[in-house]
């Protein structure tokens, strides 16, 4: 990889370069092993193999008796599930009452439900079938079978599943953690904005996409402007980790008050991407920090961050945690003004006919991508074939 050390002045590159630029300064996040509830959203560094038969033991799949031999039968105990099993085999003629999920004595035939059967007193009867309703050892999932596969994604039912098969904890790629920087005297937080001053519309987004790439946000910094408080926050070290991400979200063009790339050269960074060929988002940056850390500058403009978000963010976040990219194409059905030099990401819904583009793109509204469930990609001098789509973050 070309690195563009601190002070390097440096032309913009293709977007394409930069989103593999992207992923390959991402440094493979170490398996560990983790809790089970703090591997929910990971994805597994092994694949999953049962500690345990399901089930462990031969269980009832009903509510009835177990019974042995010609009925009638005599009832000789019960047995509830989580219970002591019953003591001895069963032998011809008898019958013990059992729960769904309880442990089948030895000897039984077949468990008789409820529905069927036909009480009295000490006895029961009713016609069966031999080995109904019996639940095998194994029959479900054998002891040392591998269920899933490396890669696979840690969801609330995995979780379950793998509780099931007897594991406590799990081996995960970790989810890498994401500081937000949010930078700018003029940005707002909360109420309507006053002359002169923006509502944040940046931070709220980054969350649920960091997410979604695969990663966790664990702190929000709201910061002025000034070189001063963003060295500060830029040199703690608590973000010098190698499996941390730092998203500054403003000062990352090259205003009087964009200070991001003078501070990295302060820090010693390397600067690996200082503009990208692409609109909106143009004024994206990407650095290492001395102790491993990355850095993604995005522009402070809402459509141009989340622009530069899915070029450098995303990727990067993939990688750390295997997460693949879904790869789709599509016709573009509509009118898009192409740039001759720059790429453009056009937000677009899916139809019958192609991509539609919805409109409402400038670099300060997040309208467009609002009404989106894509963002196309067109190249430089696009002629009308066949484009990228970058899919957008949906809800949880």
């Amino acid at each position: 990889m070309t690195v563009l050390r601190h002070g390097s002045v440096v032309e913009a590159i293709s977007w394409g370069s930069a989103r593999a630029r992207a992923a390959g300064a991402a440094r493979p996040l170490r398996p560990s092993s983790v809790p089970l509830p703090e591997a929910l959203g990971c994805r597994l560094a092994g694949p999953l193999r049962a500690l345990a038969a399901v089930p462990g033991v031969d269980v009832s799949a009903m509510d009835g008796y177990a019974v042995a031999g010609p009925g009638p039968w005599r009832l000789v105990g019960r047995v509830l599930a989580g219970g002591a099993p019953h003591a001895g085999p069963l032998g011809a003629g008898e019958a013990v009452e059992i729960a769904t999920g309880a442990p089948v004595p030895d000897g039984a035939e077949a468990v008789l439900p409820y529905e069927r059967a036909e009480p009295a007193g000490e006895w029961v009867a009713g016609a069966f079938e031999k080995g109904r309703h019996i639940r095998r050892r194994g029959e479900d999932i054998p002891e040392g079978t591998f269920v899933l596969g490396a890669g696979a994604v840690v969801t609330p039912v995995v979780l379950g599943l793998a509780a099931a098969l007897g594991h406590d904890t799990l081996p995960v790629r970790p989810r890498p953690r994401v500081t937000v920087l949010v930078t700018g005297d003029e940005v707002v937080h909360e109420g309507l904005p006053g002359p002169g001053r923006v509502r944040d519309a940046i931070g709220p987004f980054l969350p649920g996409l960091v997410d979604w790439a695969g990663g966790r946000v664990t702190g929000t910094l709201r910061l002025p402007d000034g070189p001063e408080p963003l060295r500060a926050a830029l040199a703690g070290p608590s973000l010098e980790a190698v499996d941390d991400v730092i998203v500054v979200c403003g000062a990352s063009s090259k205003g009087p008050a964009d200070h991001l790339r003078a501070v990295l050269d302060e820090l010693g960074a390397d600067v690996l991407i200082d503009g990208v060929a692409v609109r909106p988002g143009h004024p994206q940056l990407l650095a290492r920090l001395p102790g491993g850390g990355l850095v993604v500058g995005l522009p402070g403009n809402p459509f141009a961050a989340l622009a530069a978000a899915l070029t450098l963010l995303a990727p990067i976040l993939r990688e750390l945690t295997g997460t693949p990219a879904a790869k789709e194409t599509s016709a573009l059905a509509g009118p898009v003004r192409t740039h001759p030099r720059d790429t453009r990401l056009v937000p677009v819904r899916r139809s019958a006919r192609g991509a539609v583009p919805v409109g409402h793109d400038r670099p300060g509204s997040l309208w467009g991508a609002a009404l989106a469930e894509a963002l196309a990609v067109v190249p430089p001098g696009w002629r009308g074939e066949q484009v990228e789509l970058i899919e957008l973050p949906a809800g949880g």
